[in-house]
């Protein structure tokens, strides 16, 4: 039997091809674009293609009278007639799914709300009764249907329209009040109306691509479901890698002291039973070490053998039970940290970054933060030359080396021991400040300055440097820029505004700016992930007699009922019930104290964590037999492992 050849598409386009012609036609005389139907209809006649004919459809009558009717309400200010032939005809899964309709109809409320105020501009005739009743109305939508709008910075502000006494001379209502603020709202209002409840078919090109854009979504969603899986499951190898590799480690020391161990007993040293308990409670599990007698000859080498049945490749030992890493040549560490060129310097960051980030929490973690103090790793205690030369790191002409330097700091600065050694160098918030404000320098760079600079801000010291240095006011503008922001700056940003402010000096410094922030405080209020730092922020704020007289003059109080009516039951609720209640005292009694606090050190360190983000993106991807992380370390900065310089720094 012969095999059938498969159409070619050119083959498949000319099976169709009078179809796909009659659909292109449609689409242009649907348009209106009457020139170029006409063009396409004679260049396919010239060409002798195919059109097939296709017969019109006729208009839906009651669609394109209803379309008027409702037209016509709505230039009338018939709000009550207008919006029950909106309710009736409208399809629910319209109201209720697309956002555009839910925004259409909150403007549309605000335009009957104004109408009477409107008419009164333009007529002259004053007529009271019909204002309260259109406000009262718009009152009424607000608090039920119009509620689902309340976390939407757009609207945000029209919520306390119902209680301003005067919305034309408010500057936030201004555009309200605008000649083109109706016409352009009723073309919305027409567009809207032509595709819901649509008078003229469709044409086919439209339909097609309802269906293709509908199964790419559907595509789309599939593969962000494979992303979150596939993310997991690599959380989970390098998880099982560190392990693996933790207990290498552990091995090949116990290696070279059991060699040690031979070569002493060639010399008549004998081992003796307490060393050899010490080794096998290095090797084994609890279960194992109680029930060990190496006073018997063979027992421990017994278990030695019995141990491989016991080994899975799945290692499920506690932390505590896992190998510290090997101390460092840390002379030579910090000469090459220096000297390096860019490449071998990122090299050496990012392997001690990862000996940090990738360490097991607990016993392991603590080791080599503790090794990376005691040897001044970066010249905070007694090196400020060398603190220096690492500094301008953060602003190297090269940008690999700039986000490791960074990414250093901010996984030093994750953990306590490590905030309170960054502390000690006075000259580093003031070099992370340059770096984090500096927008030509490298996105990573400045997100990760930046989360240093908010971990730092836990202590004393580095928060009184931050105000002084003017950060707040920075920091307000990078909030009202949100939109602009990443999710990292966005978050951090708004955590060390909080921390700043619940210091008096800090709080003062948002005075002149009361205003300013309290509207950006309400306009990134629907980030549900920074809700927390906002509410404390504001909250901190309102100690202050000027920022709460401004806030109750702006309304914070009804636009902040209006985020509690969402969720009647949540966290969120009840911390917005204690800020309001703040707000309506007469006086506040400072809650800040500017002492020093002696467990500052003890306090923070249950905010200690080191975030994936440290280790994501990463620029240096190793070469060809190229060592990188802790193979390079155990390679060429071991103790003992070459002959560093003895000076160091120029």
């Amino acid at each position: 039997m012969g095999s059938r050849k498969p159409a070619e598409p050119g083959n498949l386009v000319a099976a169709f091809e009078g179809d796909l012609n009659a659909i292109v036609k449609e689409y242009l005389a649907y348009c209106g674009f009457h020139k170029s139907e006409s063009m396409f209809e004679a260049e396919v006649k010239e060409r002798a293609k195919p059109l097939k004919e296709t017969p019109t459809r006729p208009w839906n009558k009651k669609k394109q009278d209803l379309q008027a009717d409702i037209l016509s309400l709505f230039s009338m200010g018939a709000r009550k007639e207008f919006f029950q032939l909106w309710n009736e005809n409208i399809p629910e899964g319209v109201h209720k799914g697309d956002p555009t309709c839910k925004k259409l109809e909150f403007y549309l409320n605000i335009y009957f709300a104004i109408f009477p105020i409107k008419y009164q501009i333009l007529t002259g005739k004053k007529s009271s009764v019909r204002v309260e009743g259109a406000m009262s109305e718009f009152k009424s939508y607000i608090e039920t249907r119009g509620a689902v709008l309340s976390q939407t910075t757009e609207f945000l502000p029209f919520y306390a329209l119902p209680f301003v006494p005067d919305p034309t001379k408010h500057p936030a209502y201004k555009e309200l009040f605008l000649d083109h603020w109706v016409p352009d709202l009723k073309t919305r209002l027409e567009t809207f109306l032509v595709l819901t409840l649509p008078a003229r078919p469709q044409p086919r090109l439209f339909e097609l691509y309802q269906d293709v854009s509908k199964e790419m979504s559907i595509q789309l969603q599939q593969l962000q479901r494979n992303v979150v899986d596939a993310e997991k499951k690599a959380t989970a190898y390098v998880k099982r890698y560190n392990y693996l590799q933790s207990d290498y480690h552990n091995l090949i020391g116990i290696t070279a002291e059991l060699v040690d161990s031979l070569e002493n007993c060639i010399n008549g040293n004998m081992v003796t039973p307490e060393y050899l308990q010490t080794v096998c409670s290095r090797l084994f599990t609890t279960q194992l070490r109680e029930s060990m007698d190496t006073t018997r000859p063979g027992t421990a080498a017994q278990y030695v053998r019995s141990s491989v049945a016991h080994y899975s490749p799945i290692i499920e030992e506690s932390p505590e039970n896992l190998a510290v890493p090997p101390s460092l040549d840390y002379t030579k560490v910090k000469h090459d940290a220096v000297y390096a060129e860019s490449r071998e310097c990122a090299k050496l960051l990012q392997a001690l970054r990862w000996r940090l980030t990738q360490s097991q929490e607990g016993e392991q973690r603590t080791h080599v933060v503790k090794d990376y103090i005691s040897n001044d790793i970066l010249g905070c205690k007694n090196d400020s030359q060398l603190l220096t030369q690492l500094l301008n790191h953060l602003t190297s002409d090269d940008v690999i080396v700039q986000q490791y330097m960074s990414r250093f700091i901010n996984a030093l600065a994750s953990l306590s021991p490590g905030r309170s050694y960054l502390a000690i160098g006075p000259s580093i918030v003031t070099q992370l400040k340059v770096v984090v404000q500096n927008e030509k320098l490298d996105l990573i760079t400045r997100e990760n300055a930046l989360g240093a600079m908010q971990k730092l801000s836990l202590r004393r010291g580095p928060q009184n440097a931050m105000i002084d240095n003017g950060l707040v006011e920075w920091l307000v503008s990078v909030l009202e820029d949100h939109e602009n922001q990443s999710d990292y700056m966005l978050e951090f940003s708004a955590a060390l505004t909080m921390n700043l402010c619940l210091r008096t000096a800090g709080k003062r410094q948002c005075i002149p700016l009361r205003g300013k922030i309290l509207k950006v405080l309400l306009e990134i209020f629907d980030h549900q992930e920074i809700q927390p730092f906002l509410n404390g922020t504001l909250y901190s704020l309102l100690d202050l007699d000027e920022i709460r007289e401004e806030a109750k003059a702006m309304g914070l109080e009804d636009m902040l009922k209006c985020f509690m009516e969402e969720e009647p039951d949540s966290d969120l609720n009840r911390q917005l019930h204690y800020i309001i209640k703040k707000l309506n005292l007469d006086a506040v009694a400072e809650e800040d104290s500017d002492d020093e606090d002696e467990d500052e050190n003890e306090e923070d360190a249950d905010q200690d964590s080191m975030e994936v983000d440290l280790d994501k993106k990463e620029l240096l991807r190793p070469r060809s037999g190229e060592l990188t992380g802790e193979k390079l370390l155990l390679a060429h900065y071991m103790t003992g492992g070459g002959n560093a310089p003895k000076k160091l720094y120029r």
